[in-house]
């Protein structure tokens, strides 16, 4: 092969290698190399990763990183972003490498593809590089197998709980045919039979289909309008008895939900209040949810934090940055779907970015429904820069059209949809139903509207106190409690409910029946009111 030092706008060419030349950082822009100066000291450069992104944005499925022997965690958030793009990763085994940092850390992720010792690498990559996915020849021929893709949904369905079959059908045929190619099986129904017969592999698929890519403040210029416009309308009517609610869905690996602590707390020192911020950071990926709690990021993130925050809210270890507590308390991580799961509600701000666009039609609707349930009014929601709320402009105003910023307009809090079934709907109903079989009836309506304003308000509690489902208008008895956020049934009470309820709880345990507190004297608003415990 021709070895070539890289040069502003050399047009790349197969079987040929290009030397990035030094103090450069190099970019790729249909087909040709683009040459910057750095913009960041030589220190913190992380010209790996910087050219990663670029090639998973130039290249999308077709990109292949391979990360070799070296130092520090260079190539870990690059190589997200190319699996983020139904790209390809290759890394040395840990055990070749004569520096084991960057192998490591890529490994970690858990988005390597092949882990490969280096005289392995070339037969592999061939072999890869020539099967029907890359090739382009095997375009859109999972999708119209409905049989044998019903049978990976259920697989899928059966292992993790998870139902994908009303996501888009191209992001569901593109990295269904990834992983048909990283195996070299040509057929679906050969790839289910490998799957049923391979529960890891149905795990790697799971979070293959989860995959999205995040960043610390992605759309930096999107946070600016947060800092100036929205942040100081949230916290105007706030008071320290009153925190700002915030929920971050689908939060991946919790960057997006830490850069939303930064800038409440930010804002929070600048204005000198105790006002507390309780941000709840969910999604289905527990191992992502992990890494969100232990908020452990790679040396690299410098690229997307600047320096002043840096120093302000993390600690540098050894090749990683870790999240300072003060930020990490503000945020509570949890495992749910948003799609089946009961959400939370009376919030100020929501956090749902680069979702929509991997849903179907019908779940987007969902969905949307579900953000609005959540909100209070004049809430504002926030969605990735691809997305919009479609035909809701009955429940939502627009805010910043640029930057997919909406505002609640309140209105009857009514969900689409049965948490409790939702995971058994989709593809693979629809097939023997009309796709509106899946649509909430009029009926059904009627039936939660008329719950929603007439029923008695309630929650859903586990055995730990913790709160999984509001219903009806809860304000009235329950509040949020001052500190580190949480949603403890005890802890929110009302004054003259906390015991009452404490004992409740525990006899409606021990004794497996309805315990009931008759005449109670619930302080809300400055006033009494009384009410009965059931």
């Amino acid at each position: 092969m021709e070895v070539y030092q890289a040069e502003d706008g050399m047009k790349i060419n197969p079987n040929s290698v290009y030397i990035i030349p030094p103090n450069k950082d190099m970019a790729i822009l249909h087909g040709t190399l683009q040459l910057l100066e750095p913009t960041v000291s030589r220190g913190i450069r992380h010209p790996i990763d910087f050219f990663f992104r670029s090639l998973s944005e130039d290249c999308k499925e077709k990109a292949i990183c391979i990360i070799l022997s070296g130092t520090g965690t260079e190539g870990t958030l690059g190589l997200k972003a190319i699996k983020g793009e139904g790209g390809m990763v290759m890394v040395q085994d840990v055990t070749s490498a004569a520096y084991d940092g960057m192998p490591a850390s890529a490994i970690a992720t858990g988005f390597a593809d092949y882990v490969l010792y280096p005289e392995k690498m070339p037969e592999q990559l061939l072999n890869y590089i020539t099967q029907p996915y890359i090739k382009g020849t095997h375009e859109v021929a999972v999708i119209k197998q409905i049989a044998p893709l019903q049978k990976t949904f259920v697989l899928i369905r059966d292992r993790t709980g998870h139902d994908f079959s009303l996501y888009k059908e191209t992001t569901i045929n593109r990295r269904i045919e990834r992983r048909m190619n990283v195996h070299q099986i040509n057929e679906l129904q050969d790839y289910v039979r490998y799957l049923s017969e391979n529960q890891s592999e149905i795990d790697i698929l799971f979070k293959e289909l989860l995959i999205g890519v995040t960043s610390f403040f992605r759309d930096p210029k999107a946070f600016e309008i947060l800092i100036k416009k929205i942040l100081p309308d949230i916290l105007k009517n706030k008071t320290p008895a009153l925190p700002v609610r915030v929920w971050v869905s689908a939060c991946s690996t919790g960057e997006e939900a830490y850069s939303i602590a930064m800038i409440f707390k930010e804002y929070l020192d600048k204005i000198k209040t105790d006002i507390k911020v309780q941000i709840f950071a969910t999604d289905v990926d527990k191992d992502a949810i992990e890494t969100a709690r232990g908020g452990v990021y790679p040396a690299s993130i410098a690229v997307d934090v600047s320096p002043e925050r840096l120093e302000r809210f993390f600690m540098k270890i050894d090749d990683s940055y870790r999240v300072k507590k003060e930020v990490r308390e503000m945020v509570t991580f949890a495992i749910q779907s948003l799609i089946k799961d009961p959400p939370f509600s009376m919030l100020d701000f929501v956090s749902c970015r680069n979702l929509l666009i991997y849903l179907s039609h019908v779940l987007q609707k969902k969905v949307l429904s579900t953000l609005h349930y959540s909100l209070k009014k004049d809430g504002i929601l926030f969605l990735g820069n691809s997305e919009t709320i479609g035909e809701f402009t009955d429940l939502f105003s627009v805010y910043d059209r640029k930057w997919r910023i909406y505002q609640s307009k309140g209105g009857s809090h009514v969900l689409m949809g049965d948490f409790t079934r939702m995971g058994q709907a989709g593809l693979l109903s629809k097939i023997k139903e009309p796709a509106t079989s899946v649509e909430i009836s009029i009926g059904e309506h009627i039936e939660k509207m008329l719950l929603e304003n007439y029923a008695p308000s309630c929650v859903i509690i586990n055995e730990k106190e913790d709160i999984l489902y509001f219903h009806g208008k809860t304000g009235k008895y329950l509040e949020p409690a001052p500190g580190k956020a949480g949603l403890k049934i005890v802890e929110m009470a009302r004054e003259g409910l906390k015991h009452e309820l404490n004992i409740t709880i525990r006899k409606a345990i021990a004794q497996k029946k309805d315990v009931i507190f008759k005449d109670l004297k619930v302080k809300t608003n400055g006033s009494f009111q009384t009410v009965n415990l059931i």
